[in-house]
């Protein structure tokens, strides 16, 4: 009985069954309705596309992590970069840490806010089936 009681301590602590932690959510949005998606991250290898779950392949997953690490340092600056002139899309992401936001017309936007367009963009189309 104790081994058994010992066995199911060590199921619980290990956290079987819970969910696995959310990575970041990105808001895009934009004029026309393809535009506008929200994507939903997940470390367990799954995104939500406007509510809709698709599985994510390993690549963009681990894509997704070093996203994650790589713009933390700036979503805990809550950095937030006005939208330029001509702007056709705008992005908000959020993850634990803070929050970020910009448009594709922002001035001197950082590589990683980049790699998150791109990265929203290819989630978007070809994981999701969401086509500007």
């Amino acid at each position: 009985m104790r081994r058994l009681a010992v066995v199911l301590l060590a199921v619980v602590a290990a956290g079987c069954g819970s969910r696995p932690p959310d990575l970041f959510v990105v808001e895009r949005s934009g004029a026309d309705r393809n535009a506008n998606v929200r994507l939903l991250v997940s470390d367990g290898g799954s995104v939500k596309c406007n509510g809709h779950e698709h599985p994510l392949d390993a690549d963009r997953l681990l894509t997704a992590r070093q996203l994650l690490r790589d713009l933390e340092p700036q979503a805990e600056l809550s950095i937030e970069l006005p939208p330029g002139p001509g702007t056709q899309l705008s992005y908000r992401a959020s993850m634990e840490g803070g929050t970020i936001a910009f448009s594709d017309r922002s001035e001197r936007v950082p590589s990683t806010f980049q790699r998150l367009a791109a990265f929203t963009t290819d989630v978007t189309e070809r994981v999701c089936g969401i086509e500007r």
